[in-house]
């Protein structure tokens, strides 16, 4: 009887340790980027990047498969499956800048993307905090204060994106580094928005159930 219960209620923590390991799954792909764009010496390459989307992928898939088999979940299935899916966007969109990143190399500045990687790294941190506080039933109030940070670092970010495209717009630079740099630009830029995304799932599945 015991295990007959324990299958109908799905193994609820199985969802929430899932979220967790892929929301850590997209905080490394953070951290893999900033070893990226700050290698000293040797050839630059993205494998690590292209690990952690595909351990995200897996997880992604894992969580879709336990929603086919499990009858009860902690939250409604199609939340559970619109954050996981905001997750996994996060190191894709990592992954496609470090391709992009690679093709452009020779023409990047020293530090080139600093700003943009402190707004990066703080987005995601957020979005960690969040997921974990989903398993520790984190009151509206707080979590209103994570998702409203991230709306204030996807703003930054958007200024940040305007004042990098004033300066590329000045006639300093070339024309073919303009085009590389506002591209790349624009990647990391989507990647805070992602974070966002997901943020906003997770506030909103929150507030339904307060």
């Amino acid at each position: 009887m015991i295990n007959l219960l324990r299958r109908l209620m799905g193994h609820n923590d199985k969802f929430f340790a899932l979220l967790e390991a892929s929301a850590a799954e997209a905080r490394a792909s953070v951290q893999q980027l900033a070893r990226l764009l700050h290698q000293d010496g040797g050839p630059a390459t993205i494998d690590d990047l292209v690990r952690t989307r595909r351990n995200e992928k897996r997880i992604t898939e894992e969580i879709s498969q336990e929603l086919c088999k499990t009858f009860v979940t902690p939250f409604e299935r199609e939340d559970i499956e619109a954050l996981s899916f905001a997750l996994y966007k996060i190191p894709k969109c990592i992954e496609k800048f470090g391709e992009k990143f690679l093709l452009g190399h020779p023409r990047m500045e020293p530090r080139e993307f600093d700003r943009h990687l402190d707004l990066l790294t703080r987005s995601v941190d957020t979005v960690v905090e969040m997921v974990q506080g989903l398993r520790q039933h984190e009151d509206l109030e707080t979590m209103k204060e994570r998702n409203d940070r991230l709306h204030r670092l996807e703003s930054d970010a958007d200024r940040l994106m305007m004042e990098m495209t004033r300066e590329l717009y000045s006639g300093r630079h070339e024309a073919l580094r303009v085009i590389v740099i506002l591209d790349l630009y624009s990647t990391l830029e989507k990647v805070v928005d992602r974070c966002r995304d997901a943020g906003n799932i997770i506030f909103q599945i929150v507030l339904k159930y307060s």
